[in-house]
């Protein structure tokens, strides 16, 4: 028999840890793929009955800034808001999202490894995942999009389901406007009343959009490229300018897309 290895046995013991802490990560953590099928049934039936599914979208960030920006944000800004809510998990993250044609490409398109699916077919995914979680006895499922580009098909799918589901109250879709509108309007007035320029803020992998992600993981950030190396004005698929960007000022938009989101979400639940 061959002896192991010291980073053998460590390798061991981490998995061997992990498994032992599964029940209690299970029991924490918002997120439905660390639960087991039962363990999510139990959360439910105790009255974690809101579902957020989190929208993201695999995209050109510049050449700064990481494809999968839209991803890693909505996982961790809707775990936070399930946090906050106290009885709510979240689905996966809907990485492949419509972002224009692709033959001719056009906007994100023509910069690699962006990826683009038609309308209807994520629609019919919104759909599909909304009709899952009631199938499996939740009250309210909660749409929250990270990219402006597909709102509307968040809002049509809910509207679609909703008026399907109007004899059955026992479950409500929602497209949370407030969660994507916060950054559009909440977060660039705070920063401009700190001093930066619309123009510096920009609307997409600017500023803001590159202080938010360094808010969530500075390692989706090349720090390097994004002080040293950007040329504003370039075409380089950003709009605006991140040199200034921080983790810092990503704190305000994340506390004001974390309070807004929660708000919106009780006022809608004590509307139904």
């Amino acid at each position: 028999m061959k002896t192991r290895t010291n980073w053998q046995s460590a390798a061991m013991a981490l998995v061997l840890g992990l498994a032992l802490n599964a029940p209690a990560l299970a029991a924490s953590s918002p997120y439905i793929e660390d639960m087991t099928s039962p363990e999510l049934q139990a959360r439910v039936a105790a009255g974690s009955t809101t579902v957020l599914v989190p929208i993201g979208g695999t995209e050109q960030n510049g050449p700064h800034m990481v494809l999968g920006k839209h991803n890693a944000r909505a996982r961790a800004l809707a775990g936070q808001i399930a946090l906050r809510l106290g009885n709510a998990v979240v689905a996966p993250v809907m990485a492949y999202v419509p972002e224009g044609s692709i033959q001719p490409p056009v906007a994100h398109m023509r910069f690699t490894g962006t990826i683009s699916i038609p309308d209807a077919a994520f629609e019919a995914v919104l759909e599909g995942t909304a009709r899952s979680f009631k199938q499996h006895g939740f009250r309210d499922v909660v749409f929250l999009g990270d990219h402006g580009g597909y709102q509307k098909s968040e809002e049509r799918v809910a509207s679609k389901l909703n008026k399907a589901w109007a004899k059955d109250p026992s479950c409500r879709v929602l497209a949370l406007a407030a969660y994507y509108r916060v950054t559009q309007t909440d977060y660039v007035a705070a920063l401009k009343q700190r001093g930066f320029s619309e123009a510096e803020i920009g609307t997409h992998a600017g500023l803001a959009d590159t202080a938010l992600t360094l808010a969530i993981d500075p390692h989706l950030v090349r720090a390097e490229v994004m002080t040293q190396g950007f040329k504003p004005g370039a075409h380089n698929g950003v709009t605006g300018d991140p040199r200034r960007a921080s983790a810092d000022l990503g704190q305000i938009g994340v506390q004001q897309i974390v309070e807004s989101s929660a708000t919106a979400i009780r006022a809608a639940q004590r509307a139904r």
